[in-house]
């Protein structure tokens, strides 16, 4: 065929008719185009159909579209902003007169649909760069403008795709996009919330409207039930309702502990420290404040400054009365956003042998980060957090099994959760320390480790830390959903840039490998996904009130504190409601609170001697010996069902 061919006349000429009709776009030589994409030599072509991660993006980024063409038809003065496809859907920011009320998303969708029955199509279209800018500036769109000038220096021609025409809908994109607007029949508009061009507060201000697509319309119903599902069980409400934390508008991104999730915030880290310390781990305390000179040997100072506290030390601002060269400077000491350059400092501060390791540390005092105000949400994202942080000082030739024990650990630890988990390998970001030959043979020595442990992994290319490639696990919840939590990161870079050395065999210095891990990940993000995965209900051994003993009447109340005493006395956490209330009330309270055992207490139990057992989800279990109760709720809780 001529060069120039499109995909779509390439593919009809060798495939069935039944097969490019389904297609919505294909693959060249790896990268995803339009199927109006021009075939000029002989590439490796495969067709997208309506299935799999990039068909799906492809849809939604469509659909992203396909929301700014409505938008833009009924608000004809808003400006457009970006409109990506995400994990979740996709999203549109628009600068707007007014924010947009639940009625405006209802009538966008509607205008969505209508576009989408005519049918209509999406091309690529090739413009000069200059004409695009000024056609984007006669429209008055400066934001569209400023991502031309940005994105396309020195080029001389611009990629942007209509919808039927430009008076329809034109946007500066690369695409690829679906073939018409007919593809699109399962999208649903969610919400929308206040955004900032860029994400900068000090630009201008947006509405930014979310929604989701699918391929089909029942998979849609199924993610739309799933976000339902997702509302009941936010942590951020049941949270509240537990009585578990809080937030304090003076206070952003910083959790209040009540006493009740202080306890379940315990529990769990002295749950890992029971995991920890029999595997050879030293738990250790490191300032919380350093200067910066530890974070711009780190690296961090010059790649993560932006999102660390930085303070001011008297030590400055006495220097600073005599010099003006010294508060230019800046601030010289920074809260730590991470424990690993505490930890090099505790390695190197004295001489190692080759028989100390592996060394292996464990941390959870506080961390700071200093997210911007627009991300934080709840536990899941906070400016002060703890983690179950560790270093694993290794010799190189410790790496396999020290991270095989390690993918060991991982598992131990997510199954007492009844956590199911995929496994990623994370490799060379854009941004990156070091040399090209050390982070090779990095990536090679964690897939070398994954491989002899039987581990499936996908590839996740590029989303590897500044310092060292890594391994993540995401867990999925009760409802599907998926987080990344776990980490095993294999870094040659810190170690180098601190000068750590051990003594070997040979009697030579060597450079030791460090391996950062943590399981958990954040407390707080993990509680707001158990949170969410047990909707509240925590299993007995982290509960934070594992029994309410119910007395019906006053006359049973001596013996209800008798039942309390013995529970106490063998360690379990139980509460005794003495109130004078009819106990359907009180029992309903209980559940209410996820409380796992309610033993009600009458003028039988106390002439038996005995409690009436009922749980939270089961109702009445029926009678049981005090003793007897204690001994089965002792073993639930060691075995951690």
């Amino acid at each position: 065929m001529p060069p120039g061919t499109p995909v779509r006349d390439f593919a009809a000429a060798a495939l069935p008719m039944s097969v490019v009709k389904k297609a919505i776009g294909a693959s060249v030589n790896g990268q995803l185009v339009d199927l109006t994409y021009p075939l000029n030599s002989d590439v490796s072509l495969k067709l997208v159909l309506p299935e799999g991660h990039d068909a799906l993006m492809m849809v939604r980024h469509s659909t992203a579209h396909l929301l700014a063409a409505a938008v833009t038809n009924l608000f004809p003065s808003v400006q457009c902003g970006i409109g990506p496809a995400t994990d979740e859907g996709f999203f549109y920011d628009f600068v707007v007169p007014r924010p947009f009320v639940p009625e405006d998303l209802e009538k966008i969708e509607k205008k969505m649909q209508e576009l989408a029955k005519q049918d209509l199509p999406y091309e690529r279209q090739i413009w000069p760069r200059e004409e695009a800018i000024e056609f984007f500036r006669k429209r008055g769109e400066p934001l569209k403008v400023q991502l031309i000038e940005e994105k396309t220096a020195g080029q001389k021609d611009v990629s942007c795709y209509t919808i039927k025409d430009r008076d329809t809908f034109v946007d500066f994109c690369v695409g690829p996009h679906v073939p018409t607007t007919g593809r699109l029949k399962a999208f649903k508009l969610l919400n929308t919330s206040n955004a900032y061009w860029k994400g900068d507060a000090k630009n201008a201000p947006m509405q930014r409207v979310y929604g989701t697509a699918f391929f089909k319309e029942d998979e849609l119903k199924a993610h739309l039930t799933q976000i339902e599902e997702a509302k009941k069980r936010d942590h951020r409400k049941l949270g509240k309702d537990l009585g578990l934390f809080m937030f304090h508008p003076w206070a952003p991104g910083a959790a209040f502990w009540t006493g009740k999730g202080t306890l379940v915030y315990n529990l769990l880290a002295n749950y890992m420290r029971e995991v920890l310390i029999p595997a050879g781990y030293a738990e250790v305390k490191a300032p919380i404040i350093f200067n910066k000179a530890l974070w711009e040997t780190s690296g961090h100072w010059a790649h993560y400054r932006e999102n660390m506290f930085l303070v001011e030390s008297r030590d400055l601002a006495e220097a600073a009365k005599h010099s003006a060269a010294a508060k230019a400077d800046g601030p010289d000491m920074a809260t730590k956003a991470m424990n690993c350059p505490g930890h090099m400092l505790m390695f190197g501060s004295e001489t190692r042998s080759y028989r100390d390791l592996p060394l292996r540390l464990h941390e959870q005092t506080p961390l700071h980060r200093n997210e911007a105000s627009g991300v934080l949400g709840g536990l899941t994202r906070v400016r002060q957090f703890s983690q179950d942080d560790g270093h694993c000082f290794v010799m190189e030739s410790q790496i396999g099994e020290e991270v095989t024990a390690l993918l060991n650990l991982v598992k131990r630890v997510y199954g007492d959760f009844k956590l199911s988990y995929e496994v990623k390998l994370s490799t060379r970001p854009a941004e990156y320390l070091g040399e090209l030959a050390t982070w090779d043979h990095a990536e090679a020595a964690l897939k070398q480790a994954l491989d002899a442990a039987g581990v499936s992994y996908t590839i996740n290319a590029g989303d590897g830390a500044f310092y060292g490639p890594k391994i993540d696990f995401d867990i999925t919840d009760a409802i599907g959903r998926k987080w990344q939590c776990g980490t095993i990161q294999l870094d040659y870079q810190m170690p180098a840039r601190f000068g750590l050395k051990y003594i070997g065999a040979d009697n030579a210095e060597h450079q030791p490998v460090v391996i950062h891990r943590a399981i958990f990940g954040s407390f707080e993000r993990f509680i707001a996904i158990l949170i969410e995965h047990f909707a509240g209900a925590f299993p007995l051994w982290l509960a934070p009130e594992q029994a309410r003993i119910l007395p019906m009447a006053d006359r049973q109340l001596d013996y209800a504190k008798g039942v309390l005493a013995q529970m106490e006395a063998a360690g379990l956490r139980a509460t005794l409601d003495g109130r004078v209330e009819k106990i359907g009330y009180k029992i309903r309270e209980a559940q209410l609170q996820k409380v796992p055992y309610m033993l009600v207490i009458g003028d039988r139990e106390v002439a038996e001697g005995t409690v009436s057992v009922r749980t939270r989800l089961g109702g009445d279990q029926g009678g049981s010996p005090v003793g007897a109760f204690i001994a089965a709720a002792r073993l639930e809780n060691a075995e951690r069902r």
